[in-house]
């Protein structure tokens, strides 16, 4: 029987495939805390990574953003060959890992200002088998602002993904914010229909806003969404993705609460607290709020040696 994630050692993850992995998360409860993290930029200690603190306070998972799989770069760990980093940040810290790929749509109507990405962090078949080899256990397909990532093009590239890499990657896909796109913002940034498509493309993860983090967003309408993700046997993750992981401690236990509410897997929490992460305290805080000190303080002090 597989353990829950909360129990998990790093010998045990070692030993995970990718449905023991969702196993491992489904049964606890949703009490996983995901935090994204970008290693392009000065570590928040200068000479450790930031996926290391963020370890250090209690993050379950990591998710690199920012991360371009043809030229890779994390500071803050020890130097070792570009293929080899994903490895390194998972042998450092014992935790599963993915990456950040962005579907972006040039077609469609935008709003505010677009930036160009490089091609290593556009979602394709090729960036997606690039970041397995290199050692990634999961990839979402979503969009940073002002990327223009719409949901029709995470569809039609989640769907391509699957068919090659589907029984060996886990697969999440949603949107946290609008990501640059005119005609998907607020209530509209995914819908039961979009949830559909994206389950019928390949997705064993939802990924969705926290509520209080976009205009309209409630909790209500999360658990909605939550609960049909549910009815169709996948995982969802509520995402802070708005810059409020650098809030106050009072507003990330009330998202943290709210997201627990609704009924929600996975909670993430994204890279924009300090440069490149989120504030410490509040990965912390937000991992009391859904799990207690004593899941939190065991996350934190459990030796990736185990």
């Amino acid at each position: 029987m597989t353990k829950r994630l909360l129990d998990c050692n790093t010998s045990d993850i070692l030993n995970m495939g990718k449905t023991q992995i969702l196993e491992a998360i489904a049964a606890s409860e949703g009490r996983v805390v995901v935090t994204e993290i970008i290693g392009a930029f000065q570590p928040v200690l200068f000479n450790l990574s930031n996926a290391e603190l963020a370890c250090a306070f209690g993050s379950d998972m990591l998710l690199l953003n920012f991360f371009d799989v043809y030229n890779p770069v994390f500071n803050g760990i020890p130097k070792v060959l570009k293929e080899n980093i994903i490895k390194e940040i998972k042998r450092l810290t014992g935790r599963i890992v993915g990456i950040n790929l962005e579907p972006v749509d040039v077609s469609q109507e935008t709003i505010g200002e677009i930036n160009d990405i490089s091609i290593g962090r556009k979602a394709t078949v090729e960036t997606a088998l690039k970041a397995y080899e290199m050692g990634a256990d999961f990839i979402l397909l979503t969009g940073n602002p002002g990327t223009g990532v719409s949901n029709k093009e995470i569809i039609s590239t989640l769907k391509a993904i699957n068919n090659s890499l589907g029984d060996k990657l886990i697969l999440a896909a949603g949107k946290m914010h609008a990501a640059g796109s005119l005609n998907e913002a607020g209530e509209n940034i995914v819908t039961k229909a979009d949830i559909t498509e994206f389950i019928n493309a390949g997705a064993d993860i939802i990924l969705l806003p926290a509520p209080g983090t976009v205009p309209g967003i409630t909790m209500e309408y999360v658990k909605e969404l939550v609960s049909f993700i549910h009815s169709q046997g996948k995982l969802a993750i509520t995402a802070i993705g708005t810059s409020q992981e650098g809030a106050d401690s009072q507003t990330i236990k009330q998202i943290a609460l709210m997201c627990k509410m609704t009924g929600t897997d996975l909670h993430h929490l994204g890279d924009a607290g300090y440069t490149g992460i989120a504030i410490p305290e509040n990965i912390m805080d937000y991992s009391v709020a859904i799990k207690g000190k004593r899941h939190t303080y065991t996350r934190m002090a459990r030796s990736v040696n185990r």
